[in-house]
């Protein structure tokens, strides 16, 4: 893989791939929900939608048309601490590929007519967020886990602070947080490392003052929220304190959350939807910030059977703790790990995705010996001492559903 940085300080990331035909391209900024304030939450993810709305030389419909006139593929997303826009096309459209998510980058318009039009679509879909329960519980989660802090805010945003926005909002927005410090450039194909120079040419030497932004850590809370909703089911999800993302002991958690709740064999849907047939749909999560992050378990069941779910739940983790996992379990979960990395290493996709991410929030790549020798070094041990270390008598929970147990 190169690295290169630019003078202005855009990073450039390319793995060449010469045996497949595509070619796939991201541009990373290091901003998401995170760095916004009350005022304008939900920006960086309206930013997104804006920049596909029309550039001073392209029409929103002229973008979608000329991907789908060299059977390619753009879109984009926004998390919590960053912001990303790709294209994935055969190896020969490269280039046209850059300069499209370029002119976006650089040009994108914020016509007021078509300001109104998508946050209409933006707020239609929060509502759809809103009338999807499994999805807006973790959400609910963020705000029991983080409180006031701005890792709890909505991606999406609210009514309210997407209703102010205006293209000044928008432009200050940028200027603020697009700045080339925090700009990757991901590229992984058929490309060989000239392309790089290419890509020079557009991002090395745009300048954007670059504000002290300081995110404050957030303490982890205990808080349970409750949100009453008619819904067929109760959906409940519990937090448990995790680790940041450049953590030592990642991938013994990574494990131990596999064997928790990652698959149809784990312990979460053997016993809650195999042996008591409690859930349709149960699993355990681990999300990871530059910080923090947090181990989390998720099931959706009939609003007179949460109580009993709750305790499942718990009673899992109690027999979690006390026996630790077994060879077979550490076995078969080392073997997943690294059946699904090296699965997800044949799509261009997923290493522009994999290099962007590390460098946006790591500064660092692992070769893929460096990662299988990860897996392989965790223990029985390791993983028992992160349980113990996870799962406190303490946590925090979201609930939806036309009841409430705590």
């Amino acid at each position: 893989m190169e690295k290169y940085t630019c003078q202005n300080g855009v990073r450039i990331v390319l793995e060449n791939i010469p045996y497949v035909r595509s070619v796939a391209i991201g541009i990373w900024i290091k901003t998401g929900s995170r760095n916004e304030v009350a005022a304008n939450n939900g920006v960086s993810h309206f930013i997104e939608h804006m920049f596909f709305k029309g550039t001073t030389t392209r029409t929103a419909k002229e973008i979608a048309e000329c991907f789908d006139g060299i059977g390619g593929q753009i879109n984009a997303f926004t998390s919590k601490e960053y912001t990303c826009y790709y294209a994935k096309v055969l190896d020969n459209h490269s280039q046209f590929a850059l300069e499209v998510l370029a002119d976006m980058f650089f040009n994108s318009t914020f016509v007021d007519e078509e300001l109104a039009k998508e946050k209409n679509v933006v707020l239609e879909e929060i509502k759809m967020y809103e009338d999807t329960p499994d999805d807006m519980v973790h959400d609910l989660l963020g705000r029991a886990t983080y409180g006031s802090n701005t890792l709890g805010y909505p991606i999406l945003g609210t009514e309210e602070a997407l209703n102010s926005f205006t293209s000044e909002t928008l432009k200050n927005y940028i200027n603020e947080c697009y700045t080339p410090e925090k700009v990757v450039i991901s590229i992984a194909g058929n490309i060989d490392a000239n392309f790089i120079k290419e890509v020079e040419k557009i991002f090395g030497s745009f300048k954007r003052e670059c504000k002290a932004c300081e995110i404050e850590k957030p303490q982890f809370h205990f808080e349970n929220i409750y949100k009453k909703k008619e819904t067929e089911q109760a959906h409940l999800v519990l937090g448990y304190q995790g680790l940041d993302a450049g953590h030592d002991d990642m991938y013994s958690l990574i494990i131990m959350n596999n064997i928790l709740g990652g698959s149809m064999s784990s312990r979460l849907f053997q016993e809650v939807r195999e042996q008591r047939g409690l859930a349709y749909s149960v699993y355990s999560y681990h999300s990871s910030f530059q910080d923090t992050g947090i181990v989390a378990l998720y099931a959706g069941t009939g609003a007179n059977q949460v109580e009993k779910l709750f305790e499942t739940l718990q009673g899992t983790l109690t027999k979690f703790k006390s026996e630790g996992v077994t060879e077979k379990e550490l076995k078969n979960s080392k073997e997943q790990l690294k059946g699904s990395l090296m699965l997800s290493l044949e799509s261009t996709n997923s290493r522009m995705t994999r290099n962007g991410k590390n460098e946006l929030l790591l500064g660092k790549h692992r070769s893929l010996d460096e990662i299988v020798n990860m897996i392989d070094a965790v223990t029985a041990d390791s993983i028992h001492n992160r349980i113990n270390a996870t799962f406190g008598e303490q946590f925090s929970s979201a609930l939806i559903g036309p009841g409430n147990i705590f």
